[in-house]
This record gives C-alpha cells, structure tokens and sequence, in this order.
C-alpha cells in the first residue's frame, strides 16, 4: 500500500492549529477496545483492525497526556531485516483537512517508528511505500530517501534529529 500523510509541521509534540498550544504525547499499543472507536463510520480512511490483526505487526496511537482518551493518530509497524517499515500511518479525523484541530501528528508517529527502530538496533532506519506525488514532499520535511519504486528510507542520522526532536 501507497501512503499518503502530510506532514504539516515538524513540531516537538502535536500543536493546536489555532492558538499554537502544545501537548505533551504518549505513543501507546492499541487495544481492542480502541478498535471498537476506530472505524470508518468515526471517520477514519483505514481498516485499522485488519492492521491489528497482522501478528507481525503492531500498531500504536499517538494520545496528549491530559487527554488519553482521545486518538490523534495511528501507525502500523513491523520489524524487518535490519529497519522498521511503517505500513500505515493516518491523523485522526479531527487532525484532517484545513480545520484540523492539531498539527504535527504524523511527523511524531514517524518520529516513534524511528524510535522502535534505534530500540531494535537498527540505527533509526524506517522504511515506507510512498505515492508518487509526495515523494518530494517526504524528502523536504522528513529527510526520507527515495530508493525507487515509491520505496522511501530514513537514514540513520534524519531518524535521530526526528527522534530528537519529538523524544
């Protein structure tokens, strides 16, 4: 699968849109009983209990710490050899479109696969599969690599300022 997030601003946590307020994040598995809110009839693109499903994978949500209860985004993961490649990543509903509510969603959960991957050994190194159209956006905002074919990479030293950045 092609993924197409926006990256909207590289920020140190998730920032209102409107008054600039930052929060405080906590990246968490989900739970089933997530699953039970995260569906298309709530407004999100994906399948995301296909994801939870894949026993490879794990998948994580991205939540302010004075307000758990609410998912701001999801990434699916899996640990390869020698990186991590992202599979999925998607704002929640409210950090879509131009009156998203929060900016800076998807560079953190990116930012948190880069983190997965320095904790497994692999130096920060993440992988995706991107659509066309924003392979030179990645490359911009992220420091991602483009391979060919759509594949993108974080190297080891973008990871780290990500990390550092967001963690």
């Amino acid at each position: 699968m092609e993924l197409s997030f926006e990256i909207d601003k590289i920020t140190e946590s998730i920032e209102n849109a409107e008054t600039g307020e930052t929060l405080n994040t906590l990246v968490l598995p989900v739970t089933k009983d997530d699953l039970k809110e995260i569906t298309k009839k709530n407004g999100w693109l994906f399948n995301w209990k296909f994801e939870y499903d894949q026993t490879e994978r794990r998948v994580y949500k991205l939540v302010a710490e004075k307000e758990p209860q609410t998912i701001h985004g999801l990434v699916s993961l899996e640990e390869r050899v020698k990186h991590i490649y992202m599979h999925l990543i998607e704002n929640a509903p409210l950090n879509r479109g131009k009156d998203k509510k929060y900016l800076g969603v998807a560079g953190n959960l990116t930012a948190y696969g880069c983190k997965v991957s320095m904790e497994c050994g692999f130096d920060g190194v993440i992988s995706f599969h991107a659509k066309t159209a924003l392979i030179e956006h990645y490359e911009k905002t992220l420091g991602a690599v483009h391979l060919g074919g759509g594949i993108m990479a974080i190297h080891e030293e973008d990871a780290k300022n990500l990390i550092d950045k967001y963690f």
